[in-house]
């Protein structure tokens, strides 16, 4: 049972105390004494469960596991308990089902590992037993500090696990596991050299270590260091060509390469061997996607769905293509799945948004409302993302990047990179879609590699004595400044083709225009912006791949579009005229007019082809890559106004920027 995080931990200590020693009846009157917040946190509902199942008050006990469920659906161990509750009730199929759910929200769960082990049928589910026994096996071999961590990491409590792994670690430094799972660790904090560097350890320490290789190849994606990662998938198949997992894993890298033939080929010889497979349906969906081809990647999704319909991320992908209709007996099993008791963790979530997007497509926006809303708060439960996190960091940066800090220009010269900036959905990628249809300049992905720089210099930062980040931006020398300009350069060359200029349209880089000035003086950077209302609701009703986890709620995307829109205006007075501002609506109203403002920026000549930019074949990788294959339309402009009786919280947050203040089109920001 995990530590309590309520307010009253005295008073559930002590239900757990008396749990512990056997007296059921007296913990339940117990819990029943607390507060009401504690009652129906997420301790206090499990321990009543457990007490309801031992007093095999049955119906009580699920009710109360599945209003668990709703608030918390990343539990595992709410789905354990399920399942033993419906083992005491001979439900063995549902309790096979609900032990496996379990096991996919927390792997360090052996009651439900053996659970399932215990109730499958050896006969049917020889090869599903091998695995399970396989996984008993390897967490009866863990250290018991190492199986406590894993524990603490999947019950989202990262730090515990943290301190828990680097104290087993101290003793043990070559410690395979113990390597992988502080890697873990690491990504889910979003420090992605220090996960490269430990698995790429533990690889030299064990090349045989299957596991950790993939755990490796899977970092170096992360940190889109995508050749080598292709690379390493392509030897690691060879180890064992017949491994569908293999398989998977190198398509998956060719994808990121942009090599979409050869990763279709192999999902195709996947499928030959497992024709039910959802996870390489979605996957092939998502490679006919990005390629263009609409079509097959519904018929992809919906065979997904057709070999298992709680697969939900099928769903959602036909959501997510913008401009799917869902016909009315699909939005039926959509509805019939919600109430589904084993439908659980990020399944729950996707389902939500499908429902919300085809309610909409039927102007039911009250309906639609209620799937998106619900979808945002499990997403965001799921989070620990604080709105004034963001905030300061911007008041870091303006207080750190004044106008003296430009004084002196340094850094690599290299005029290459185009970034383009902003929120999420304010039309970042029908920018990117208009300027990468000239001749003269390369779309690519939204790179990380310049928060990756601001990682290492924030790193930096935390030596004795070292000021923070960004206030250390006026300690480097012009010698760093170049070597960093240098490495951004360097790092994202594989992801250009011939062109002299490319795009590197990630979001977020308007927190970090001060280090891109200083390390790359010549690139150009553009910011796309949208009226307030539109953009911030346009990223509440998308689900993100990852990131963005300010886009969960509407107060905290409200405050990110302040601190966004008070950030570009420092900018423009420490840096006048250094950003172009481009506004979302005008492109939509003088396309031509907003095409020839950005090239005239970027110093490359007018070509028509830019206002074809919908004829340019590209593969395109965000949520909008179907809508950049049209002509420019205007309906979505003013969508969110369909959603205004709901969106108080939002309005009121945004205070005057709702009122218009941020409207005003300049060429410069």
């Amino acid at each position: 049972m995990t530590d309590a995080t309520t307010k009253d931990l005295d008073g559930l200590d002590q239900v757990q105390s008396l749990m512990q020693a056997g007296q059921i009846p007296n913990a339940l009157t117990a819990l029943d004494q607390l507060q009401e917040d504690d009652r129906q946190s997420q301790m206090g509902l499990y321990m009543r469960a457990v007490c309801l199942r031992h007093l095999r008050e049955k119906t009580g006990a699920e009710k109360t596991l599945l209003s668990l469920i709703e608030r918390f659906p990343n539990y595992g161990r709410a789905f354990q308990e399920l399942g033993h509750l419906y083992r005491d009730s001979l439900r063995n199929p549902e309790a096979v089902s609900a032990y496996a759910t379990a096991c996919h929200m927390n792997p360090a769960l052996k009651a439900s590992w053996l659970g399932q082990y215990k109730l499958l049928d050896r006969a049917r589910s020889p090869e599903r037993l091998m695995q399970i026994q396989e996984r008993l096996q390897w967490l009866e071999g863990l250290p018991p500090t190492l199986l406590a961590s894993l524990d603490l990491l999947h019950e989202g409590r990262l730090l515990k696990a943290e301190r828990l792994c680097r104290s087993f670690l101290q003793k043990n430094p070559q410690n395979i596991e113990g390597m992988r799972l502080l890697a873990d660790i690491a990504i889910r904090h979003g420090v992605l050299e220090d996960a490269e560097f430990l698995l790429e350890s533990a690889v030299a320490f064990e090349p045989t270590h299957h596991q950790a290789r993939i755990d490796y190849i899977q970092a170096l994606s992360k940190r889109q260091r995508y050749q080598q990662a292709t690379d390493e998938a392509r030897e690691l198949m060879a180890s064992n060509p017949g491994s569908p997992m293999l398989q998977s894993l190198y398509a998956i890298q060719c994808m990121q390469l942009g090599d979409y033939q050869t990763a279709l080929t192999l999902f195709d010889q996947i499928l030959e061997k497992l024709p039910k497979d959802p996870v390489t349906h979605v996957s092939k969906g998502h490679a006919l996607k990005t390629g263009g081809q609409a079509d097959a990647a519904i018929a992809s999704y919906r065979e997904a769905i057709t070999a298992q319909p709680l697969h939900c991320e099928a769903w959602y992908s036909l959501a997510n293509l913008k401009t799917y209709r869902f016909d009315e007996s699909e939005l039926t099993t959509m509805l019939e799945l919600d109430q589904h008791p084993q439908l659980a963790g990020q399944d729950r979530v996707f389902l939500q948004f499908a429902p919300g997007k085809a309610f909409e497509d039927k102007e039911q926006f009250d309906l639609s409302f209620q799937h998106y809303n619900k979808g945002n708060e499990l997403k965001h439960a799921q989070l620990q993302y604080r709105s004034e996190g963001t905030t300061q960091e911007c008041d870091a940066q303006i207080e750190a990047c004044s106008q003296d800090l430009f004084a002196n220009s340094s850094g690599c010269l290299d005029a290459d990179p185009i970034f383009v900036v902003g929120l999420p959905r304010a039309g970042s990628t029908l920018l990117e879609q208009i300027l990468s249809s000239h001749s003269q300049i390369d779309g690519t992905l939204e790179l990380p590699n310049v928060l990756s720089i601001s990682g290492k210099l924030r790193r930096m930062g935390q030596r004795e004595g070292a000021q923070t980040y960004p206030f250390n931006l006026s300690d480097l020398t012009g010698e760093q400044l170049r070597e960093f300009g240098e490495e951004y350069i360097r790092d994202t060359r594989i992801h250009r083709q011939d062109a002299p200029f490319f795009i590197d349209k990630m979001p977020n880089n308007f927190r970090h225009i001060g280090l891109i000035r200083l390390m790359l003086p010549n690139a150009k950077i553009i910011d796309a912006r949208r009226d307030p209302m539109a953009c911030c609701f346009s990223g509440f009703k998308q689900l993100f791949a990852e990131g963005q986890m300010f886009s969960y709620d509407l107060e905290d995307i409200a405050h990110y579009y302040r601190d966004y829109v008070r950030l570009m205006t420092h900018w423009d007075t420490v840096l006048p005229g250094h950003v172009l501002r481009v506004q979302h609506e005008d492109v939509v109203a003088d396309l031509e007019t907003q095409v020839r403002r950005m090239l005239d920026y970027c110093g490359v000549p007018f070509e028509a082809s830019c206002l074809e930019f919908h004829k340019t074949e590209r593969n395109v990788r965000t949520p909008s890559s179907e809508q950049v294959r049209q002509p420019v339309y205007s309906t979505a402009l003013e969508q969110w106004k369909h959603y205004e009786p709901w969106l108080g919280p939002l309005k009121t947050t945004l205070g005057n920027l709702y009122l218009g203040d941020s409207k005003q089109s300049q060429d410069h920001v």
